[in-house]
């Protein structure tokens, strides 16, 4: 069952008073059927409280006719973090709801500490040297746990590596106890000013790691610039190695005189601006002829790349609806190879579905959607000088005979970072770690779910030693039908809260929807998880 393109993507408020429905103002039948089941047989799937409001964030109709309809929750005003919810139907009738509320109950409104404490307690954990930091704001936190009143505290500012982060703390209004918190930059690895467009041109880029390529600039005034007319007017800037907190204001688009860029080495500045343009290109495509989607938000828009963001940065980030690429330095590139491009644009994609919370288990779950959908970009790629395969980042090291470096292995995960990231599902969750780490068992099950049990090339694992659950029979279906049951569900079934039993859960619906409950895609889903020890 294919999903067809998005009918909806800018939200509408909808205040639903008990017992009545407001779906005045909307552009598509669907909403208005969502909002009457909600104030009927829907209202106790997803937890409604009387004084509960919803927005719409999307909708998305498959082509048997069957509806979902994705909604945000505020309570007396206040979001409700963890209270997004789907409500799916078929023919006016509600089938189900895929969300991680567990209760209608809500809290009392009335907070012990006052937003000043509460910002005292974020900031004493976040530390020294921010930026900015703005007024601490009344939430219900409902994430995976009863209702509490709490209150939302941002700092923003740069880490000593020179990667930016913009935390978001969750304190407990009554206890002053910090409940959650996560970054809202999301980075590969753990640690502009102007406008172009004009008339469609192609130009040649001499990257720094795909030989020479054609890219898709814009011509106007006599002069090129690199702006893809033909992908939503993204364009491609040069940071001049400030940091990410100035660039969009101090970047400068990339021009040229005769429409070829770069050198092929990083004494020009552009080589590494035609990578990251090749890859946002290729993002773009592969997303576009897989699952029909028209850029990172469905808009048909285009986003922002800035190359050359601070100085010796060696990292990549996707932040405030925009990419940053730094430049490395010593053994490591500029990060620009194609599935750090994919990665990066993959966060945005994720934002603008599911918006999976970048912390717990569905910190790890952004993560890993973002290293398959990378990894899948470079499978779509093809390149003849970055052989696609299961390891994140490879292309980034100056030195790595047989390439067996990468940042991140979905097929091992431990074996890439000396045990930091996790191979199988623990039984507690992953609470608290970082969620590059906690990405592992998602990246694992991927892996084992599209090839099997099976040693990559280049690598002499046993079967053994490629599962947790001593299942070495595990047999893969194939890139494509892994693709396509991993991206249904985070676009319908996963939600902000998803851990990874309910991933599980969502991935079998997925599997059912595309091939049929029981069929050898859903049991390959089910031996797939089990082998990393989600059951």
């Amino acid at each position: 069952m294919q999903s067809t393109p998005r009918l909806l993507a800018v939200a509408v408020v909808l205040a639903l008073s008990a017992g009545a429905a407001d779906a005045a103002n909307t552009n598509h039948p669907a909403v208005g059927r969502a909002v009457g089941m909600i104030d009927g047989t829907a209202g106790a799937a997803i937890h409604r409280n009387a004084a509960d409001a919803f927005a719409v964030k999307d909708v998305v109709v498959d082509r048997d006719g069957t509806e979902h309809v994705r909604f945000e929750r505020t309570f007396r005003g206040l979001p409700v973090i963890g209270g997004d919810f789907v409500v799916h139907s078929r023919n006016g009738q509600f089938k189900s709801a895929s969300q991680s509320l567990k209760s209608s109950a809500r809290p009392d409104m009335t907070a012990r500490i006052g937003g000043d404490e509460a910002t005292i307690v974020a900031g004493a954990d976040f530390g020294t040297g921010f930026d900015g930091m703005r007024n601490a704001t009344k939430v219900i936190y409902a994430r995976n746990v009863a209702p509490r009143l709490a209150y939302e505290v941002v700092f923003s500012g740069t880490k000593r590596d020179q990667t930016p982060t913009e935390m978001h703390y969750f304190v407990d209004a009554n206890s002053g106890k910090i409940l959650d918190k996560w970054d809202m930059v999301h980075t590969a690895k753990p640690g502009g000013g102007g406008s172009g467009g004009g008339t469609p041109a192609v130009g040649t880029a001499r990257t720094l790691l795909y030989g020479n390529l054609s890219i898709n600039t814009a011509s106007s005034g006599g002069t090129f610039n690199m702006t893809d007319t033909t992908r939503g007017n993204g364009a491609t800037y040069d940071a001049n190695n400030v940091a990410y907190t100035t660039a969009a204001s101090r970047a400068t688009l990339f021009t040229d005189a005769d429409n070829t860029w770069g050198n092929n080495t990083n004494a020009d500045r552009a080589s590494a601006a035609g990578d990251a343009h090749f890859g946002v290109a290729t993002t773009w495509d592969y997303y576009k002829n897989t699952f029909g989607r028209n850029g990172i938000f469905n808009d048909g828009k285009g986003v922002k790349s800035y190359v050359h963001v601070g100085r010796s940065w060696g990292n990549a980030a996707w932040y405030a609806n925009a990419m940053y690429y730094g430049d490395g330095g010593g053994s490591i590139l500029p990060l620009v190879a194609i599935d750090v491009a994919g990665h990066e644009m993959s966060h945005g994609v994720t934002q603008a579905t599911s918006g999976l919370s970048y912390s717990n288990d569905s910190g790890g779950l952004n993560e890993a959607t973002s290293d398959i959908f990378g990894t899948m970009v470079e499978f779509y790629a093809n390149n003849a000088n970055d052989t696609p395969d299961y390891k994140i980042g490879e292309e980034l090291y100056a030195s790595n005979p047989g390439e067996t470096k990468a940042l991140r292995y979905m097929f091992k995960p431990s074996a890439a970072d000396n045990g930091a990231s996790y191979d199988c599902y623990p039984a507690g969750g992953l609470g608290g770690v970082d969620p590059h780490y906690s990405s592992g068992p998602a990246n694992h099950f991927f892996y084992l779910l599209a090839e099997g049990a099976v040693s990559p090339a280049g690598f002499s694992y046993t079967a053994s030693q490629l599962v947790c659950n001593g299942d070495t029979g595990v047999t893969g279906i194939g890139r494509d039908a892994a693709q396509r049951i991993w991206y249904r569900a985070l676009d319908l079934y996963f939600t902000s809260s998803t851990t990874y039993p309910q991933a599980r859960a969502a991935t079998l619906q997925a599997a059912t929807d595309l091939y049929g409950s029981g069929s050898a895609q859903y049991n390959a889903v089910a031996r797939a998880w089990s082998a990393v020890s989600v059951n």
